[in-house]
């Protein structure tokens, strides 16, 4: 009988990690469907708060952030590319960094509605897949209406502002928790795993997690 597992993903659609590391928390999962049942919810997480609306290139973002050449900058990216392919996520042209707070009030609704998980997933694909700014309330609503969400609805949620409180509550919650870097992923609110990690990291983890359940 599959054991019960909860998975808190704490992330940010900005984070190329987070794409990767829930893409491949999720290969882990279906590796071993047959031992456990994992619910995973998704948490807010800001990288750029202070994000002005149009976003920054990235280039001078992270220049000015970690002091990376633009060699660098190339070079990690590529890098970025083979991880992903390695676990089925592909990245595209992305050029710039923009803000995420409406687009991690919008997967706050989606959690209500019952979509959470598919949303982050189409929100990691337009950024990182498809270099769509996921501070556009248009790619907002089109990313939930692709998931089964009404577009009406998610339009209102976003231009009323609602659970502007509830993403600043939890993002709180988790940095109170020492959660400052992405993505961190807490396996049955005790166990820690942090960062992009291979498959079978995740499905390691597991394992040792489901033996000590």
């Amino acid at each position: 009988m599959a054991k019960q597992l909860t998975i808190d993903f704490v992330s940010d659609i900005a984070c190329p990690w987070c794409a990767i590391g829930l893409s491949s928390l999720q290969l882990a999962l279906s590796r071993l469907s047959d031992a456990v049942d994992a619910q995973i919810a998704v948490h807010p997480f800001e990288l750029n708060p202070e994000m002005e609306p149009g976003g920054e290139a990235i280039v001078d973002y992270l220049g000015k952030k970690y002091g990376r050449t633009p060699e660098q900058i190339a070079e990690t990216q590529a890098m970025i590319r083979e991880r992903g392919e390695s676990v089925g996520f592909t990245f595209g042209p992305r050029t710039r960094v923009y803000n995420t707070f409406d687009a991690h009030r919008l997967m706050h609704w989606a959690g209500i509605e019952g979509r959470q998980l598919a949303l982050k997933m189409a929100l990691l694909r337009a950024y990182h897949g498809d270099g769509k700014d996921p501070s556009d309330h248009e790619v907002l609503v089109e990313a939930a209406r692709s998931v089964g969400l009404d577009a009406a609805e998610a339009r209102d949620v976003l231009q009323s502002g609602r659970y502007a409180d509830d993403v600043r509550a939890e993002e709180q919650k988790y940095q109170n928790l020492g959660i400052h870097s992405v993505p961190a992923i807490i396996f049955n609110q005790r166990y820690l795993v942090s960062g992009g990690q291979p498959v079978e990291t995740f499905e390691q983890a597991i394992q040792q997690i489901l033996s000590e359940a």
